[in-house]
């Protein structure tokens, strides 16, 4: 059946959707804490191509484990599915946080948002300078062009408190230290984090619950198109840049389509069309708790959102142990 002829139909899709994301933290959980990032990642990997080739879609990654040279699975461009059904894009981190897994850390997750075909920024594997805040306030309170300390200001000034009572959240990096500075320079706090920008970002769009009021700084591009996919469900503004340190990954941009190299892309920008997003948690954390092993079972909980409608669900997953590669 040609994908044109058959609707994206979010609703239908949105459970098998949640499969895969539990799947893919179902098959890293025996690795959490281990030390070693590449195994939980194939895990991770297999699991989740696994089962997005059990779904009805003819599926294209356009966000994935790198380039077809780079990842032999879930690479960019790959195709996904039983190739009857409608035609989608997909972005997926199929664990969002290797490091912390590894080192069974807060906040890993397995990460997948579905579109429509030709609905999301086919985003290269590149830096990218991100800005987001939650719901609830008039669109551009914050900008890219805006300092770190006029950021703080003009969001403290949105809801009406002082910068003092405002928390950004920042990757713990080397290249951020200035920026680090300029927002603690106002009194705000600062929540630093060590990977999984993805987490961060969506901290933002439950501040009461995180605590975290704003994310900043720069980070990969394909997790800030997964990030906008989450926003546009939960919620909230993000803005990003594509930064570019040489002519391989200006080139790198030129094959994704992408020629305005100095482009803000909002978040309806990055993600055009209605899209559906799952999370699961691995180690736990803010968001989600982590994979719970009890002799003989295992659970986990995913996140699982529809931005037509604006539903949230968190779904709980108990399953026998022997039996879950299986269900």
């Amino acid at each position: 059946m040609s994908a044109a002829k058959v609707d994206f139909n979010d609703r239908l899709l949105s459970l098998g959707l949640a499969r895969v994301a539990e799947q893919a933290a179902l098959a890293s959980a025996s690795l959490v804490g281990r030390g070693d990032e590449k195994a939980a990642d194939q895990a991770a990997v297999n699991a989740m191509r696994e089962q997005l080739n059990l779904l009805d879609i003819e599926g294209v990654v356009v966000i994935g484990e790198g380039e077809r040279d780079e990842a032999p699975m879930l690479y960019i461009g790959e195709e996904v599915g039983t190739g009857v059904g409608p035609g989608v894009d997909i972005a997926l981190d199929p664990l969002e946080g290797t490091t912390l897994t590894a080192k069974d850390m807060p906040n890993a997750l397995t990460v997948i948002a579905m579109g429509p075909r030709g609905s999301m920024l086919h985003a290269p594997d590149v830096y990218m300078d991100k800005l987001a805040v939650g719901p609830g306030f008039p669109e551009g309170v914050v900008n890219l062009e805006m300092s770190p300390r006029e950021r703080v200001e003009a969001l403290a000034k949105a809801k009406g408190c002082e910068p003092a009572d405002i928390t950004v959240c920042i990757l713990e990096r080397p290249r951020h230290e200035a920026m680090i500075a300029e927002v603690r320079e106002t009194g705000a706090s600062i929540r630093l984090i060590t990977d999984g920008d993805v987490a961060g970002v969506m901290h933002c769009a439950e501040s009461e619950e995180t605590g975290i009021d704003m994310y900043m700084g720069q980070g990969g591009a394909p997790e800030g198109v997964l990030a906008a996919a989450a926003l546009k469900c939960m919620g909230g503004q993000i803005f990003g840049r594509l930064l570019f340190r040489n002519d391989d990954e200006r080139g790198r941009a030129a094959k994704a389509g992408i020629t305005d190299l100095d482009r803000v892309y909002a978040r309806d920008e990055m993600v055009t069309a209605d899209v559906i997003f799952a999370a699961t948690g691995v180690t736990g954390g803010s968001l989600l708790p982590r994979i719970k092993r009890e002799p003989g079972w295992v659970e986990t909980t995913t996140l699982l959102m529809r931005s037509k409608t604006g539903s949230v669900r968190r779904m709980t997953y108990r399953t026998p142990m022997w039996s879950h590669d299986n269900t």
